[in-house]
């Protein structure tokens, strides 16, 4: 850290210049007059220790000066004067901190130099954090695929990003409603200010109100002391309500009153508070529906839309399902320190050919459990294994034709029965000529 040192004593600057250079963190260089400190400041410079009583202009005319080259400068003065006012009149122009010149000035200086400069890597540090979470949340990095599905996909949330308008996230459970409204908050002009998440479904229902709103001490039964809502907590940046379908409708109206008044009043309490806040929200319900339902407010509906983003069901996302899983697994070998995999055509083809109920949250199950199962650097087809929840069949949750539906069948009980035509005739009330001429004519698969 380089610290400028204006004093216009030679021998007292001197002293002070040795003993911060005692430390191999600093470096210093000593100024006698205001005139050359100000010929030579720089925007990057971060300290300046002031001798309060120079020759050639008042500390308050240098300190002004100062500030119209480098607002972000920290400023130490040193001075001979005991009076209070003068330390208190430099502290209110914006001075790091006053220092008394007497035997205790070097101890002084220096622990304050310290916290100067562990303040500054806490906040290098905490930027090189921000820039880490920004670069993670690039709308590639976060959502990986090239279909033309995803195409649309990444063009709407280019255009949430450049904007404040609402965003309303639709898809089914697992296609990453959440990482959408993660990558518009942090490619937006509010992603130095917080983003708060809140899953409506989460939430007991007699405690959504207080979650959202806050509430004063003693507003209810175990308010103990005051609590800030979620509103308030986003208060500058966003806050992104996950699940809203699921709100009672008796609160739909009171989140849009607070969406339309741009204010709140926490439970309990009478003063009104101010919001400025960007809105997102999801749900994996069609909202119009649901207002046709008579379940969800049409007013609020038509807050809350804004810009619609439908994400897409990985089913529908053709060759995505390959680069996902490529993804998944070479994260997963690479965190669990394993050799890289690699899937062989036959698995491939296993991956596109299930309908993922589970969308991209089971491929990502899929390909962990793969990874563990396989025996060698290559996942083979019996790696993969299935196991959805849903009541439907899982061939029927794939959109087929009626000739393609009825060869899955028959393909399947083939296999169950072990290839024996005559009895899977039998159990499907068909002519085995039929499965003859099917077989002949390799509409069906004869394993």
């Amino acid at each position: 850290m380089k610290i400028l040192i204006v004093e216009d004593d030679p021998v007292y600057a001197k002293y002070i210049k040795h003993n911060i250079e005692l430390n191999p963190d600093f470096e210093a260089v000593v100024f006698q007059t205001g005139k050359d400190l100000i010929k030579n400041l720089r925007s990057v410079d971060q300290v300046i220790t002031l001798d309060y009583s120079l020759p050639d202009m008042s500390c308050e005319v240098l300190i002004k000066r100062i500030r119209e080259i480098n607002k972000n400068v920290k400023i130490v003065t040193i001075s001979a004067q005991e009076e209070i006012s003068t330390a208190v009149k430099l502290l209110r122009a914006g001075v790091y901190d006053y220092i008394e010149k007497n035997e205790e000035t070097r101890d002084r200086l220096l622990n304050t130099l310290k916290n100067i400069k562990e303040n500054q890597s806490l906040i290098h540090e905490l930027e090189t954090l921000r820039e880490e979470v920004e670069s993670k949340y690039e709308f590639r990095s976060i959502l990986k695929g090239s279909s033309p599905a995803m195409e649309k996909i990444f063009a709407l949330m280019n255009k949430a990003a450049d904007t404040n308008i609402t965003v309303s996230i639709c898809g089914e459970t697992g296609t990453g409603k959440e990482l959408v409204a993660k990558a518009v908050h942090y490619n937006s002009q509010v992603k130095r200010k917080p983003m708060v998440s809140v899953n409506m479904a989460a939430i007991p229902k007699d405690l959504v109100e207080s979650e959202l709103f806050g509430h004063e001490k003693g507003a209810f039964t175990g308010a103990s002391a005051r609590r800030i809502g979620k509103f308030e907590e986003a208060n500058e940046g966003t806050l992104f309500l996950d699940e809203i379908a699921e709100l009672d409708l008796s609160l739909q109206s009171k989140i849009l009153r607070a969406i339309q008044e741009k204010e709140i009043v926490r439970i309990g309490g009478n003063k009104k508070i101010n919001l400025n806040i960007r809105l997102i929200v999801a749900s994996h319900k069609n909202l119009a529906e649901e207002v046709r339902k008579g379940t969800f407010r049409e007013d609020l509906y038509y807050r809350v839309l804004g810009l619609p983003i439908t994400l897409p069901p990985l089913r529908e996302r053709g060759g995505d399902i390959l680069i996902l899983a490529k993804y998944f697994i070479n994260d997963f070998c690479k965190e669990n320190r394993m050799d890289v995999k690699s899937f062989n055509d036959a698995a491939q083809q296993k991956l596109l050919d299930y309908s993922w109920p589970g969308n991209v949250r089971e491929l990502k199950a899929v390909v962990h459990l793969a990874a563990v199962l396989a025996n060698s650097n290559v996942v083979q087809s019996k790696d993969i294994s299935f196991s959805s929840t849903r009541d439907t069949p899982e061939f029927l949750l794939k959109e087929m034709t009626m000739k393609d539906y009825v060869n899955n069948i028959i393909n399947h009980y083939l296999g169950k029965y072990n290839n024996n035509v005559l009895t899977v005739a039998e159990k499907l009330d068909v002519g085995k000529s039929t499965i003859y001429r099917m077989l002949k004519d390799n509409t069906i698969r004869n394993n």
